[in-house]
């Protein structure tokens, strides 16, 4: 077992796990880590065994055509209903045509070519990007019924290089018909980093309904018991983005012209703070909301990525993570979609 290295993304209350994919045999615990998840959310045999499928083709293709494959594991819920997400992320060769390597019989490397579109029969959601020699991202969910709309906020968080936890997390509520969005750095790394996200994303889950600042109030009043940790939250809606942050949580606003930073003061949330203030940004139609950790450079530029911003929150949180996050620290980044 060598080859399989698992570790967990805190984004979630049930988690999720990362797997590395060097060789053929991590293959299998993909798809058994899959299959185990989708069983915990109560998919029935039927998606179960999509699942399995959908699950081997993408670590099938990340081990048979990719560099640096990576490939996370996770529920997904909605209030009503359970499914399965995985997130398989690679550092090339990449694909120059997407839709056309998606079709059965194109192959680039001997091989029957029937990958992509296994998986996109598989799977009830799919989004993808890839440029050649850079990469792909691909995500694809397996719900027992109809897809959700997507979502308009997600997370990505992975664990620094010889650490099996995450001290860095990330959460999504609706409050009073806003989405509040929560990006927190544990102090340090490992277990006690972990628990200190935990907590605030439970703090942050059991806030009582208010603004980022008042929601950050609580936060820092509740976690003091923990090691403590920089914190940002943010509500969306009518086109505007509140925003108000302890630490350095790094926020951006990007739209078609401009990408605006967004202001977090020094402190630590349940040690050190000043008074919170909570800041107002215009967001128009279109506008994404960017929030990293500082295991994430923010040299990055969407402009970059032809056709990116355009994509899942999933796909963009990826692909930042897998450019711009640095293996000697924790990474989180979450997209939300302001405008």
């Amino acid at each position: 077992m060598g080859a399989v290295t698992v570790t967990r993304d805190s984004g979630l209350v049930d988690g999720g796990l990362w797997f590395r994919l060097e060789e053929p045999s991590a293959v299998s615990a993909v798809r058994r880590g899959a299959q185990d998840l989708g069983t915990e959310v109560g998919l029935d045999a039927k998606h179960l065994n999509g699942l399995g499928i959908l699950a081997t083709e993408l670590a099938s293709n990340l081990v048979k055509h990719a560099d640096e494959g990576r490939l996370l594991v996770r529920p997904v819920r909605t209030d009503d209903v359970a499914g399965i997400e995985l997130v398989a992320i690679d550092a090339g060769p990449g694909m120059g045509d997407v839709a056309r390597s998606a079709r059965d019989g194109h192959s680039t490397a001997g091989t029957l070519g029937i990958g992509l579109g296994a998986i996109a029969r598989q799977a009830s959601w799919l989004d993808m990007i890839s440029f050649a020699g850079r990469g792909t991202v691909s995500v694809a969910q397996v719900w027992p019924g109809p897809a959700p709309a997507p979502a308009r906020a997600t997370g990505i968080s992975r664990a620094m290089s010889g650490e099996e936890v995450c001290g860095d997390g990330y959460a999504v509520r609706v409050v009073d018909g806003h989405t509040q969005v929560l990006v927190c750095d544990g102090l340090g790394h490992g277990p006690l980093a972990a628990a200190a996200t935990a907590a605030v994303v439970q703090a942050f889950h059991t806030a009582p309904a208010g603004p980022p600042a008042a929601v950050v109030e609580h936060l820092h009043r509740g976690v003091g018991h923990t090691r403590g940790a920089a914190v940002a939250v943010a509500q969306l809606g009518d086109e505007q983005v509140r925003y108000a942050g302890l630490g350095n949580i790094a926020g951006f606003l990007v739209d078609d012209t401009t990408r605006r930073g967004l202001v977090s003061l020094p402190g630590i949330a349940g040690h050190q703070r000043r008074t919170v203030r909570e800041f107002g940004y215009p967001a128009g139609p279109g506008a994404l909301l960017v929030m990293h950790s500082d295991g994430v450079v923010d040299r990055w530029n969407l402009d970059d990525y032809p056709g990116l911003r355009g994509r899942s929150p999933q796909v963009v949180a990826a692909t930042l993570v897998r450019d711009a996050g640095v293996r000697r620290d924790d990474a989180c980044v979450l997209v939300a979609r302001a405008g």
